[in-house]
C-alpha cells in the first residue's frame, strides 16, 4: 500500500465558475499496474470514509479476495472537501492567508470526477477495468462513466442513484440544519459545529439503517427498562465517534456535494445521459435501503445499455454495502466471469 498526494499546479475551474488554486488529492494505491493496463480497479469511497479502503472495506481487499493487490492495481482517492488529505475547508485560502472554513468553494460531484481525471492523466492510466463505489462514491463513478464513456470496462454502482433524490436531500438538509443550530458553528475554529455534527450523524444513521436493523441490534435485554435505552446510547455514541475523527466543515460541504448529483444536468436529461454509458454495468441494490431504495438501481439498469440489477439480501439497509461483502463479492465475480466467458447475462 502506498499513500500519495497529487497537487494540480494550474487553476482548477469549478462547475460554479469559481477558480480554485492548489487542488490537492490524497490517494492510496495497492499493487502495480501491468503493462497492458488491464488490471486497474478504481474504488470510490462514501461520505466520511478515506482513501484507504482496507480500513472500511477490509473483506473486499487483500490476497485471495475480490480485489487482490497481487493481481490488481487498486486506487482510491479522497474526495475534495474531505478532511483526510485532499483539499478541504481547513486548508489555508491563498487569497486571505487564513483557513477557508465556511468559505470553502462548492465542489459538485461533477467537479470531483473532473479532478480525478487530472490524476488519471498524471498517472498515465488510459483504461480502467473496474470502477466501483457505494452511496455518494457510486454517484462519482456514474458521473465519470458519463464524462468518459470508453474509460471503464466494468462499472459497479452500489446503493446509489442517477440523481440524488428529494428524500436524500431532505436528510442532508436536516443534518446541515443541526450543524447550523450549534452556537459554535459561526466561529472560525476547526472545532466549530462539532456538537451539531453529532446530532447530524444521528439523523444520518436513521437513513443508513432501518427499523429491522435497530430492532435487531438495539433491543433492550430487560422488559423493566424505563430510560437510557440502548438505541439512544447508540445514537449518542455514533455522533461522538464521528466528532473524534471528522469536522463539521467537511461534513457540511460533502453533504452539499451529494445533493448536487444529477447526471442529466446540461445533458438533455438523466435517461439520455445514462444511455451514453458504454461500460458493462452491474447495479447492486440493498434490500431495505431507505436512503437509496432499490428502485433507483432498477432505474440505472433500465436505462444503461446492457446493464443488469441485482438486489443484495440484508437486514442493515443502506449500510449493507459495507457489511454484506460475501454477497457483493459473489455478485461481482459472477458478473465479470460470465462477461469474460461470453455467457449471456440476465
Amino acid at each position: 500500500m502506498q499513500q500519495n498526494i497529487f497537487t494540480y499546479p494550474a487553476p482548477f475551474v469549478l462547475e460554479s465558475g469559481v477558480i480554485f488554486q492548489n487542488l490537492r488529492l490524497a490517494y492510496t494505491t495497492y499493487g502495480r499496474i501491468n503493462e497492458e493496463q488491464s488490471n486497474v480497479v478504481w474504488i470510490f469511497h462514501a461520505l466520511t470514509a478515506n482513501s484507504n479502503p482496507h480500513e472500511w472495506w477490509p473483506e473486499m481487499i487483500g490476497e485471495g479476495k475480490t480485489f487482490d493487490p497481487q493481481k490488481d492495481f487498486i486506487i482510491c482517492v479522497n474526495m475534495p472537501g474531505s478532511c483526510y488529505g485532499s483539499s478541504s475547508p481547513l486548508d489555508v485560502n491563498p487569497a486571505t492567508g487564513a483557513p477557508y472554513y465556511h468559505d470553502f468553494p462548492f465542489f459538485t460531484i461533477r467537479d470531483m470526477a473532473h479532478a480525478y481525471q487530472l490524476l488519471q492523466k498524471e498517472l498515465g492510466i488510459q483504461k480502467i477495468k473496474i470502477g466501483i463505489g457505494g452511496s455518494t462514491g457510486g454517484q462519482q463513478l456514474l458521473e465519470w462513466a458519463v464524462q468518459d464513456p470508453g474509460l471503464f470496462e466494468y462499472i459497479i454502482p452500489l446503493a446509489t442513484n442517477a440523481v440524488h433524490s428529494p428524500w436524500g436531500k431532505a436528510f442532508n438538509a436536516s443534518q446541515r440544519f443541526a450543524i447550523e443550530a450549534d452556537q459554535s458553528w459561526q466561529t472560525k475554529s476547526p472545532d466549530a459545529g462539532l456538537k451539531g455534527m453529532e446530532v447530524a450523524r444521528g439523523i444520518a444513521l436513521l437513513s443508513y439503517r432501518n427499523a429491522t436493523a435497530y430492532n435487531k441490534t438495539q433491543s433492550e435485554h430487560s422488559d423493566e427498562q424505563l430510560e437510557a435505552f440502548r438505541s439512544e446510547s447508540y445514537q449518542r455514541y455514533q455522533g461522538t465517534k464521528l466528532a473524534a475523527r471528522f469536522n463539521a466543515f467537511s461534513y457540511y460541504a460533502l453533504s452539499k456535494s451529494m445533493d448536487s448529483h444529477n447526471l442529466g444536468r446540461g445533458r438533455g436529461g438523466v435517461i439520455k445521459a445514462l444511455g451514453t454509458i458504454q461500460a458493462k454495468t452491474l447495479a447492486l441494490a440493498l434490500e431495505g435501503d431507505l436512503l437509496f431504495p432499490p428502485e433507483e438501481q432498477e432505474f440505472l439498469a433500465e436505462h444503461i445499455p446492457g446493464a443488469i440489477e441485482k438486489e443484495i439480501r440484508s437486514d442493515y439497509g443502506h449500510d449493507g454495502f459495507l457489511l454484506e461483502f460475501d454477497q457483493i463479492s459473489e455478485a461481482i465475480k459472477k458478473f465479470t466471469t460470465r462477461h469474460a466467458e461470453g455467457v449471456a447475462i440476465k
